[in-house]
């Protein structure tokens, strides 16, 4: 019973660095992973996405090869949604994103006619990538990616500090709201309607 406090503080360390991985890096393995990812450390910098104002345009490829870009989409409501194929919590979120996307994409908004999600995939793996599209019929035409996981410049710019996270920008390209989910999603795009 004297090891007691030793068993303890050993388990929790190996807790620790099962989640963390060697020298705090993050363990890719999706079984492991936490429900949000982090992807870098955040900044005490004041932050450059915020609501009320106009979204950083991206630009990035398709699957197929094609650039497109955020601003392209102007004149529907836009859930920019950054996940990736190895997060599960990001693939456990996935139906529930169809599910929405299928609610809203013929609606009429008080800013902006229909709804659409652009999809920036933090993955490096091609195939990963368009297999998880597939696999979690992800039906819009939106999907995007550097293929420079973690380091994507679009995550970068948009601050994106763990996924699954998501900006909501209206026909005007403005940002209205941040990092909502679920029921929390559904009830801004209602709130949203003409």
């Amino acid at each position: 019973m004297k090891h007691t406090p030793y068993i303890i503080l050993a388990a929790v360390f190996l807790m620790f660095c099962g989640i963390r991985g060697v020298n705090g890096q993050q363990n890719e393995d999706p079984a492991k992973e936490p429900y949000e990812i982090p992807l870098r450390a955040a900044e005490d910098a004041p932050r450059a996405i915020s609501i009320g104002q106009s979204a950083p345009d991206i630009v990035l490829e398709s699957p197929a090869g094609e650039s497109i870009s955020l601003h392209s989409l102007r004149g529907k409501m836009v859930l920019i949604d950054f996940w990736a194929a190895w997060c599960g919590p990001c693939r456990k979120d996935n139906p529930y994103l169809v599910n929405i996307y299928r609610k809203y994409r013929d609606r009429e908004f008080v800013a902006g006619s229909g709804f659409t999600i652009y999809s920036v995939s933090l993955d490096r793996s091609r195939e990963s990538w368009i297999g998880a599209i597939a696999q979690d019929s992800l039906e819009w035409a939106y999907h995007v990616s550097d293929l420079k996981g973690r380091q994507s410049a679009a995550a970068i710019d948009y601050e994106i500090s763990s996924i699954p996270a998501n900006v909501l920008i209206d026909g005007n390209g403005v940002i209205q709201a941040i990092g909502l989910r679920r029921h929390y999603l559904d009830n801004k795009l209602n709130d949203l309607l003409k």
